[in-house]
């Protein structure tokens, strides 16, 4: 029988699948009976899950991380469906195909980072390019950068997804360059590769999504200044030739002032013409993103509109569907 995902499921309905889970807790309610609460996701996206008269030693079966078989109902509750559980059991990973869970199958990604490179390897400017080798000749680093999601919660939030935002920021650049001839274009690809990097190490995903101590601590943009002055030292000393002083101070301010604004998280707005158009691009792939994938998860399958997103602070129009 095939599976059915998380993005496939109405109101009141079966379901008997198998996801994985991630930010799991026990709970009491108002009369301090316990239940489990937990998200639970597949490769569609994601599901919240409560199950009633849990117990302490059902929550102890399993980490965030691993895969559950959940039988149970769904249900609308407060315009968000949800997914009301009568049984939990760990799965075995043996039995579970990975590609169920991953949004990019390891052939995309493979597709992605030879699509980077061959981006990274068509600048011209020589200073840029012997830096961005560095990079793609550090095989712990590309290892990280190809797993590493670019968010937890918000957009290209899955194995990969760092990738996929980078690689289509830096195909946006080659094409708007053209219309921009007073853009530094490599400079620009060079930031859209860099500015965020400190994520392979700023968040951890070898199993649930979450913040590392440094993560927490530092942040990724400290982080990726870090990453830039190593690589710039180790480019320096492999072509035997200093990279330009402000080149690299272009660079760092890219990474720092890539949020746009201070409330968001930048010790810098943007004061060049390549951080500003850095800036925007990224925030209009982190919308697309964010947007495609509230359009994508919306419950309210029968409307041509979202439900209410507070966090958006709006609904979205799906648009009516064709019919035949």
């Amino acid at each position: 029988m095939a599976r059915r995902f998380v993005n496939q499921f109405g109101q009141q309905e079966s379901v008997n699948e198998v996801f994985m889970a991630s930010d799991k807790q026990l709970r009491p309610n108002r009369n301090g009976n316990l239940y489990l609460q937990i998200e639970l996701s597949d490769r569609s996206g994601a599901i919240n899950m409560r199950m009633w008269n849990a117990t302490e030693s059902l929550y102890r079966t399993f980490e965030n991380g691993d895969y559950v078989r959940v039988e149970g109902n769904t249900q609308l509750f407060q315009g968000a469906m949800q997914l009301i559980a009568t049984k939990l059991t760990k799965a075995d990973p043996s039995d579970v195909d990975a590609d169920d869970f991953q949004p990019l199958a390891a052939v995309e990604v493979d597709k992605l980072v030879v699509r980077m490179a061959e981006i990274l390897r068509g600048m011209s400017n020589p200073h840029l390019l012997n830096l961005a080798e560095c990079f793609l000749m550090d095989e712990q680093f590309m290892e990280k950068f190809s797993r590493a999601p670019a968010g937890i919660k918000t957009h290209h939030a899955y194995h990969g997804g760092l990738l996929e935002h980078v690689v289509t920021l830096m195909e946006v650049v080659l094409r708007i360059g053209p219309c921009y001839e007073q853009i530094d274009r490599d400079l620009l690809l060079a930031g859209a590769f860099l500015h965020d990097m400190g994520k392979i190490d700023e968040l951890s995903y070898e199993r649930d999504f979450a913040y590392t101590d440094e993560g927490q601590l530092i942040g990724h943009l400290v982080m990726a200044v870090r990453l830039l002055e190593e690589k710039a030292a180790e480019a320096e000393k492999l072509s035997g030739e200093a990279i330009p002083e402000e080149t690299v101070l272009r660079l760092k301010h890219m990474i720092v002032s890539h949020h746009g604004q201070y409330e968001f998280g930048s010790p810098k707005l943007p004061m060049t013409l390549e951080a500003v158009a850095l800036h925007y691009l990224d925030n209009l792939d982190a919308r697309i993103g964010t947007f495609s994938q509230q359009m994508r998860d919306d419950p309210n399958v029968d409307s041509p509109w979202t439900l209410y997103n507070h966090n958006l602070g709006r609904k979205l129009f799906k648009g009516h569907r064709e019919t035949e």
